[in-house]
């Protein structure tokens, strides 16, 4: 099968970078996703923009345990290899609800999702975070994913193989580390999340109306500053 791979450039880039998407090749041909509706759990909640937050995914964590199972064998699975993964843009209310699902929306165009998969590796959580999330910016599909994927793209990370092995390593160091590599951006611009096993899951920046970084609303998720986190580095061993 024809595959699309990423520039040399892209793989030599220096290692700030690199906790990104260490190595991807874009199929040709992409899977189908199923549509992504509504539901009693998640209604349609049209509502006014207040900011935004752009989660993104520590992969090695994520496929720790979805290594197997074939719906994630782009991502966790094969020759790809990723650091961070854009989750999505998630339009923010001006209280404790968002917006979401603001209205209905086609199966996503192949070329939408080859162009994003090196980003978001999966074709039905591209298809899930238009439906929910972009549906309310008022925007095209290729307009909402050139956006999140501009604003993933230009951030840099710390050698995060070098961060997981920091003795007592805290959330708010994890903060630290990254908002010193990215102008503009504080401790305070972003929450930390960690799963029920005190691993890294993802990390959520906080932008205001003009994707600008801000401080994160007081109501937001996360763990504390002072939470002490680790940082999974990917392979099946006790201490991979």
């Amino acid at each position: 099968m024809k595959r699309i791979a990423l520039t040399l450039a892209a793989l030599l880039a220096p290692l700030a970078a690199q906790a990104q998407a260490l190595q991807c090749a874009a199929p040709a041909q992409v899977e189908r996703p199923r549509p992504d509706l509504p539901d009693a759990r998640q209604p349609r909640r049209v509502l006014p923009i207040g900011s935004y937050t752009l989660a993104i995914t520590w992969s090695p964590e994520y496929c720790r345990t979805r290594r197997d199972d074939a719906r994630n064998a782009f991502q966790c699975g094969g020759g790809n290899r990723f650091g961070f993964t854009l989750h999505g843009l998630w339009p923010d209310g001006t209280g404790r609800q968002w917006p979401q699902y603001c209205a209905s929306t086609p199966i996503l165009p192949d070329a939408v999702i080859r162009q994003n998969l090196c980003v978001t590796p999966s074709a039905q959580l591209l298809q899930h975070e238009y439906a929910k999330h972009g549906t309310c910016m008022g925007v095209s599909p290729a307009a909402y994913f050139n956006e999140s994927r501009a604003l993933f793209q230009r951030l840099r990370f710390p050698d995060m193989m070098v961060l997981s092995r920091r003795p007592n390593l805290t959330a708010g160091q994890v903060a630290a580390a990254i908002a010193r590599l990215n102008p503009g951006m504080t401790p305070r611009s972003m929450r930390i999340t960690a799963n029920a096993r005190g691993w890294l899951d993802e990390v959520w920046l906080c932008l205001d109306k003009r994707r600008r970084y801000t401080a994160c609303p007081a109501h937001q998720g996360g763990v504390t500053p002072a939470t002490r986190v680790k940082i999974w580095r990917g392979g099946r061993g006790a201490d991979a």
